[in-house]
């Protein structure tokens, strides 16, 4: 055999024990690979073959992969590294056929495909399946033509909830049909949810597999997500649902829905909560950063294991490398986005903007577009929120222009000129932006002013009469402390006696029990209800200052305010904030007196204030009604030079005395490090482990507080001194490890530290899985020589340099990376690695 047939030989090997397949008899069972030399062909079937037959003279299956009752179940059709997996596609169709097998896997050794003969074009995958993954999959049989067929009518969710519910007395009764849909909760799909399900059902007739939802903010797409998964479960075409979601509040409330509208016949449940029993369940929720993080979607889950994925908020979820959890899985793939391609469409991408976050945005919305089949743009159903205006499902803000003489100067070209003087106490001259904001300028007469605004000009509620539901958006956690002091001052002087301190309340990563607080704000019972009304169930909080955990897929419709407290420069993040209050409310439904409500008549949500106070509609071009501009108070007292940021709080210590070297000794550590260093990790192992706070937080995979934790709460104790830079050399592994790594590592997320080499190996199949097919398939023979360059690129500071400054002469003497190895590389592959590698590989974990 040829080296390049042995370096693949050895490679294929190697990913069919990790998948759980065996050339011996052990513990877990027979063998289950047959190698070719015991599997012959009948000379007619070598016949049938044809002069396409690349083998010996006898004719040899490569690997014939069996079940446990030792019957053919997968072939293995491998090729040499240089050879493109596809050439074989046709000889291992007839193989197949002739050990009736439905299963092929097509690969070289660094790159493959699976293939379920049944089910259209082989998929690229970065790990072979598992026995018991092809087994489940064997009893997945789908059928195109029923889910084209299945009748989806407005009702469709509404027949899994209660399917007697036409016969019902509360239903046929004209006026006690609303009260009894409330009741029982009944969801039926709005005209343009069914119009998407349909479109989806076109799409399965034309033969394709991928499809995307552009739907807007409040136009409910989890419920028309729902009925999706009913349509793949019921006609057979999924018999696995994976939700992905990229935040952990979503993934709570996307679950609750998918209770509350399918579990009368399928079972929906969160990842992390049924770690050890989630093939039990047809509907699987989690968020993409949970699997991707040390690759456990690799190591837990097999690439069938799913035949249904959905991407919520998509452009988000599969950005970058995440795009690897979703595409390692086949099957079909529905994407689901708020943020429409046209809100770009005055986006000049011809001029040099490549670190406009503008431009950021307009290659994130084309990913996604092209990862789900649309590259003209024309997603497979469009709903937008002037869609959703026009058929009075939605409501467009009142934008509220609101700038102080500060931020004008901010957002002005010449920006906010400080006179200052530098360390040697010279004069000098600092100018600052709309962007140095509550980072490097620091003002607090803005922050009040912009409070003192808000609550003047804000929406009431129309019941009690107190200031309506708000969200403010601050800079930074820092910020956000500093508004929520400011407002529950201000709201102790306008409504004396009221609040304790909890009419303003910060929701954000670091505060403990942050995401329950959003749960209960939905619920209006954070902090406690019913402040002004006793009938009126309303939360006694009214204001959620937060940074960014309320910006995508949170639903509170009775919303009457937001106001952006901080400039905003990412579009998707613009229309996800003013998308926080297009939803219509009804306010009666939470009013508990029958003579108070029909004293007080219809109240619904006609409207909802948007407080800009630094010119964001203007900077995103969008055409809303801007018919509020406010004369702001003037301030009390002018603060025209602003304070810079207060100075760190350090200890300090004063050595009074002398020193001088005594013993001067060198020793070279070996790399599993000294007995004193793996002692120390373990100690701080022991420490963790015993932590009650923080074993709760990683249960409850709240990583932002567990790191915060333990920073502050482990690190640098007189006990100890555990500290980062100590674990990680402790640790012996030659990379730098993250604080959530070692954590991990502790409470036995992760096997073990990956070394470099195999961060390197991930890293690039996820790049493979992020690159359109025909791209891999066009230079399949150079998956080698781009993998040498990707590693080279990523993990060589030098070689990054003559790249990106184009001095490929120097490649000429570089002994890392020569002038032959970059010509191995196609032409258009010299400028995608790079762009890819500094786009999406974290490249602080290779030092």
């Amino acid at each position: 055999m040829a080296a390049k047939e042995a370096k693949a030989r050895i490679k294929l090997n190697k990913l069919l024990e990790e998948a759980g397949w065996r050339f011996f008899e052990d513990s877990h069972g027979k063998a289950n690979i047959v190698l070719e030399p015991k599997v012959k062909l009948t000379k007619a079937q070598i016949d049938e073959l044809g002069e396409n037959f690349e083998t010996v003279s006898n004719g040899f299956i490569d690997f014939l992969l069996l079940d446990e009752a030792g019957f053919p179940l997968v072939v293995l059709e491998a090729k040499a590294e240089d050879k493109n997996p596809l050439i074989g596609k046709e000889q291992a169709r007839k193989y197949a056929k002739s050990q009736n097998c439905r299963f092929i896997i097509l690969s070289n050794g660094n790159l493959h495909y699976f293939w379920d003969l049944e089910q259209g074009n082989p998929h690229i995958i970065t790990r072979f399946p598992s026995p018991d993954s092809i087994k489940g999959h064997k009893k997945f049989q789908p059928n195109a033509q029923k889910l084209i067929t299945e009748l989806v009518g407005r009702d469709y969710i509404a027949l899994t909830q209660m399917p007697g519910y036409a016969s019902e007395a509360g239903w046929k009764n004209d006026l006690e049909r609303p009260a009894f849909e409330e009741k029982n909760r009944l969801r039926f799909l709005r005209d343009y949810q069914k119009r998407a399900v349909h479109a989806i059902q076109d799409a399965v007739a034309e033969g394709q597999s991928r499809f995307l939802f552009e739907m807007a903010t409040g136009t409910g797409k989890t419920l028309t997500a729902a009925a999706v998964i009913k349509l793949f479960l019921r006609t057979g075409n999924a018999s696995r649902v994976l939700f992905l979601v990229d935040r952990l509040e979503l993934e709570d409330q996307a679950n609750k829905a998918f209770i509350a509208q399918l579990k009368n016949d399928f079972t929906s449940v969160i990842y992390k909560e049924r770690r050890d029993e989630w093939r039990k369940a047809e509907i699987v929720v989690t968020t993409v950063q949970s699997l991707l993080f040390n690759d456990k979607y690799k190591r837990l889950f097999s690439p069938t294991d799913f035949d249904l994925v959905i991407s919520d908020e998509a452009h988000r979820s599969i950005g970058g490398n995440a795009r690897a959890v979703f595409e390692y899985f086949v099957g079909y793939k529905l994407g689901l986005t708020a943020t429409p391609r046209d809100y770009l469409k005055k986006f000049d991408a011809s001029k040099p903007t490549s670190r406009d976050p503008r431009e950021l945005e307009r290659r994130l919305l084309l990913d996604t577009y092209r990862t789900f089949g649309c590259e003209t743009g024309q997603p497979t159903f469009r709903y937008s929120l002037l869609d959703g205006v026009r058929d009075d499902f939605l409501i467009n803000p009142v934008v509220v222009d609101a700038r102080t003489d500060i931020t004008t100067q901010l957002l002005s070209d010449k920006g906010y000129a400080v006179a200052a003087s530098n360390s040697e106490g010279q004069a000098a001259e600092e100018t600052f932006f709309q962007k140095d904001f509550e980072k490097k300028f620091f003002s607090k007469a803005t922050n009040q002013l912009f409070c003192e605004t808000f609550l003047k000009n804000g929406l009431r509620d129309p019941i009690s009469h107190e200031f309506g539901k708000s969200i403010v958006f601050a800079v930074s956690q820092n910020h956000a402390a500093k508004l929520v002091q400011i407002l529950n001052d201000l709201a102790n002087v306008i409504y004396p006696g009221k609040y304790q301190s909890d009419f303003a309340v910060q929701v954000t990563s670091l505060i403990p029990d942050a995401q329950q607080f959003t749960i209960n704000f939905t619920n209006n019972n954070l902090l406690g209800s019913t402040n002004f009304l006793d009938s009126y169930k309303t939360s006694k909080a009214r204001v959620c200052v937060t940074v960014g955990m309320m910006t995508t897929g949170y639903d509170c419709p009775d919303i009457l305010n937001l106001a952006l407290m901080r400039p905003v420069f990412i579009p998707s993040e613009f229309v996800q904030i003013k998308g926080r209050g297009t939803r219509k409310h009804n306010f009666l439904t939470e009013l508990h007196d029958k003579v108070l409500k029909e004293q007080i008549g219809k109240q619904d949500k006609t409207q909802y204030k948007l407080f800009d106070f630094f010119a964001v509609c203007e900077y995103f071009e969008e055409k809303f009604n801007y018919d509020e501009v406010l004369k702001l108070p003037r301030p009390s007292e002018r603060e025209d030079t602003p304070l810079p940021p207060p100075p760190e709080p350090i200890d300090q210590y004063e050595h009074q005395g002398t020193d001088a070297l005594k013993l001067l000794a060198e020793q070279a550590i070996g790399t599993q490090g000294m007995k004193i260093d793996r002692m120390f990790f373990e100690g701080f192992e022991n420490t963790v482990k015993a932590d009650p706070v923080l074993q709760r937080q990683v249960d409850n995979e709240q990583w932002d507080q567990a790191i915060e934790y333990v920073t502050t709460q482990l690190f640098d104790k007189p006990s100890a001194f555990y500290n980062l830079d100590k674990l990680r050399r402790a640790a012996g592994v030659d990379r730098r490890l993250t604080l959530r790594e070692i954590l991990e590592k502790i409470f036995g997320l992760i096997p073990y530290f990956k070394n470099k080499d195999e961060l390197l190996e991930d890293e690039f199949q996820k790049f493979l899985l992020d690159q359109p097919a025909d791209a891999l398939n066009k230079h399949a023979d150079a998956i080698v020589a781009l993998k040498y360059f990707f590693k080279a690129y990523t993990t060589d500071s030098r070689l990054r340099d003559i790249i990106e400054n184009k001095r490929l002469t120097e490649l000429n003497v570089n002994p890392a990376f020569s002038m032959a190895d970059f010509k191995a590389v196609p032409k258009e592959w010299r400028d995608r690695i790079p762009e890819y590698v500094k786009d999406y590989v974290p490249l602080n974990q290779f030092m």
